[in-house]
């Protein structure tokens, strides 16, 4: 299978095989066309907006990420994209130029207050994004740059969302939008995750991410890729 291929998603179970064999699955559309799933959306299965308010690819995303232990964050230019269990390390590595959190920060390359958010985290871990904000006193006459930092420590692969969890009603009924739950993944995967993070050179890591992304993409130029992937 590659994102050329005219396949459709219409289940979670089609969800889950293609993050199985392609490794990498934007959510939205972006820069290299047909690699989202948005572009491959079965019919009635992008969204229904119908009275029950019913968006089954965004439904299927927390158990998607449950059932397969697979990443999933803003990690595509501020995007989502699920990256399975068997590529993430590979990509952390590479994002992470081979730096865990601390080194990061004691070589210079993280600000205090990335420092502060990342750790308030960690020490919570798994913890809805509205606990996390109350807990750090990010908005309104509090802390700034909730977003932002946030946004930033999932593209470096410090964070991931590990479910998405639903607002109920005083009758137990659950409603609105799923609400993240953030983690680290160290973490979520244990062992798997910290024993093969840094086994390679963050080139190396780079090198066979690179190699993947253009048997996924055929007839996609390189340098679109090495963009993306920035």
């Amino acid at each position: 299978m590659t994102f050329s291929d005219n396949f459709k998603i219409g289940s979670i179970q089609d969800l889950m095989k293609v993050i199985d064999e392609l490794g990498f699955v934007p959510f939205f559309i972006n820069e290299i066309q047909g690699f989202s799933i948005e572009e491959h959306i079965a019919p009635g299965c992008w969204y229904y907006d119908g009275d029950d308010g019913f968006w089954p690819a965004w439904e299927w995303k927390g158990p998607v990420i449950r059932e397969m232990k697979c990443a999933y964050g803003k990690f595509l230019k501020g995007k989502a994209m699920y990256v399975s269990a068997e590529w993430f390390p590979d990509f952390a590595n590479f994002r992470r130029d081979g730096y865990d959190f601390d080194a990061r920060y004691d070589d210079g390359l993280a600000s205090y207050y990335d420092k502060e958010l990342f750790e308030l985290l960690d020490a919570n871990a798994p913890v809805m994004s509205k606990q996390l904000k109350k807990l750090g006193n990010y908005g309104k006459g509090g802390h700034k740059g909730f977003d932002t930092m946030i946004t930033r420590l999932q593209k470096q692969c410090y964070v991931i969302i590990t479910d998405f969890r639903y607002m109920t009603d005083k009758f137990g009924k659950e409603y609105g939008w799923g609400v993240a739950d953030y983690s680290t993944p160290e973490k979520f995967f244990g062992k798997t995750f910290t024993d093969t993070v840094y086994s390679k050179t963050p080139q190396e890591s780079y090198e066979a991410i690179l190699k993947h992304f253009k048997t996924i993409l055929p007839g996609v130029d390189e340098d679109k890729i090495k963009k993306i992937l920035k």
